[in-house]
């Protein structure tokens, strides 16, 4: 069973579909107007990962996730490139795509819908919304009567009208002028020079930020689905304004379960572009492997914020490479005969192992909690390093050895998404070559010329590379 936190009750709640056993989610997706930084990379690769985990517990998931390509920051980057609007997203787009497919987002069926391609659903919904009495237009603007809707407003986020009103008040400029609410928001912007419009009942305009969201999911799941997800800066007023005027005019719930990803921080503050304390996941991934950057993401409960700074991406990577040293060496020691009968090893590795997978689905099953999950993954490779440890093999052991890397294999690669290194590399030495050294360390050994044995074992050493002489053949790590 499972259970999730819910962002409108505030509570964990027990996950039933509408459908039994398909699932319609709905995460807001980037503004793209520059590349993505790291924080933006967090709820992609998180909501990827509830995405592969109902996958991988049998639902059938259709995932939406949106590009926002008209936006006001998007129109000041088109006139500061000398640029169109669609020339800005069209760039942006396709570096989204170069560097998530480095985190291993799973693309197969996804949908990606455009900002640009609803229009016409955005004008539906913003026009029936007016024949309703949830909004007004005023001097070629559009916006959302919030009065109209008051009982309601901040179910999500919990705020209280009257107090938005409050912090409000004072306020000055175009937009204070012609709207009856400080608390009413666009929902439709009259064109202005240099700015891209299209054609609508209010004459020549775009549409606001929140509208969008409505129109696309409407379309491609209906006035009702399951899960709405996006990072917890969206709850308000994005989120809570999405409800609005989706449940005014479309009717239906809406969103059953909402689910918010915290923030990643920086010496404990928010990262964002506007605070100029982010880093761009394209000069991450220039130090760190995808794997690492998502393990990094994962290695944390969704809600809660996490720091990033060199010492958490260096644990990261030595936690990434614990892990695939361990299936290495346990594929080598599948390739050996079996030379022992004794299976009390392979009875408690078996027993690790069924203890594991119970532990990770239980802790993915709470509130998709990745960090229980890579908990007991972490206690099984401590078992099979044990096991490993022994250079004792037999048939059972064996049989423990191959479900346990399948397990490890299918834990990380397929739900988490974090691509493991099956085979040894060393920079660009290739795994041959460090057995080939090794040969050479073990003539001289013959020879009895241990001062360069010893050598050889210590260069290796320098270079990152471990050696364990066994009772049959050397192993080595890095």
């Amino acid at each position: 069973m499972i259970r999730l936190h819910n962002t409108l009750t505030g509570k964990i709640e027990e996950f039933k579909p509408m459908k039994e056993g398909e699932v319609s989610m709905y995460v807001c997706g980037p503004t793209v107007y520059n590349y993505i930084h790291i924080g933006n990379a967090r709820p992609a690769i998180f909501f990827d990962t509830v995405r592969r985990y109902l996958d991988y517990r049998g639902y059938k998931v259709k995932y939406v996730q949106n590009f926002t390509d008209v936006d006001d920051k998007m129109i000041m980057k088109a006139n500061e490139e000398g640029v169109s609007l669609k020339e800005i997203g069209e760039k942006y787009i396709a570096a989204y795509f170069e560097d998530t497919a480095k985190v291993n987002l799973k693309e197969e069926g996804m949908i990606r819908p455009r900002a640009t391609q609803y229009i016409g659903e955005m004008i539906k919904i913003i026009k029936d919304l007016e024949n309703k009495g949830f909004a007004y237009e005023s001097q070629g603007d559009v916006y959302f009567n919030v009065e109209a809707y008051k009982e309601k407003y901040g179910e999500l986020s919990g705020k209280n009208i009257d107090d938005l009103k409050s912090g409000a008040s004072g306020r000055t400029g175009a937009e204070a002028s012609v709207k009856r609410s400080s608390v009413d928001f666009a929902l439709w912007k009259s064109a202005k020079e240099g700015e891209p419009a299209w054609g609508s009942p209010w004459g020549q305009g775009r549409p606001g930020w929140h509208i969008e969201c409505s129109a696309m999911s409407n379309k491609l799941l209906g006035p009702t689905f399951d899960i709405h997800g996006g990072g917890q800066d969206l709850i308000f007023p994005h989120h809570e304004n999405e409800i609005a005027q989706s449940k005014c005019s479309t009717g239906g719930e809406f969103a059953r379960y909402w689910i918010h990803n915290g923030y990643i921080n920086v010496k404990g503050e928010k990262m964002s572009k506007s605070l100029g304390n982010f880093f761009l996941l394209r000069e991450v991934l220039e130090k760190y492997d995808g794997r690492v950057v998502r393990f990094f993401v994962l290695s944390s409960h969704y809600r809660k914020p996490i720091d990033f700074s060199e010492d958490e991406m260096k644990q990261a990577k030595a936690a990434v490479e614990r892990i695939e040293n361990s299936i290495i060496r346990a594929n080598e020691r599948l390739e050996d005969a079996a030379n022992t009968e004794d299976n009390r090893m392979a009875e408690e590795l078996s027993k690790v192992l069924t203890d594991s997978k119970a532990k990770f689905i239980a802790g993915m099953d709470e509130d998709f909690n990745t960090a229980l999950g890579m908990g007991a993954i972490f206690e099984l490779v401590k078992e099979l390093n044990r096991f490993l440890d022994t250079n004792e093999v037999s048939e059972a052991g064996k049989k423990a050895m191959s479900e346990s890397v399948e397990f490890i294999g299918e834990a990380m690669t397929e739900v988490l998404g974090v691509e493991l290194k099956t085979e040894k590399q060393v920079g660009n030495m290739t795994a041959e070559l460090v057995e080939y050294i090794l040969e050479l360390r073990t003539e001289a050994k013959k020879e009895k010329n241990y001062a360069k044995a010893d050598a050889i074992r210590d260069r290796l050493a320098e270079m990152g590379i471990s050696i364990k002489d066994g009772r049959d053949k050397t192993t080595w790590s890095i």
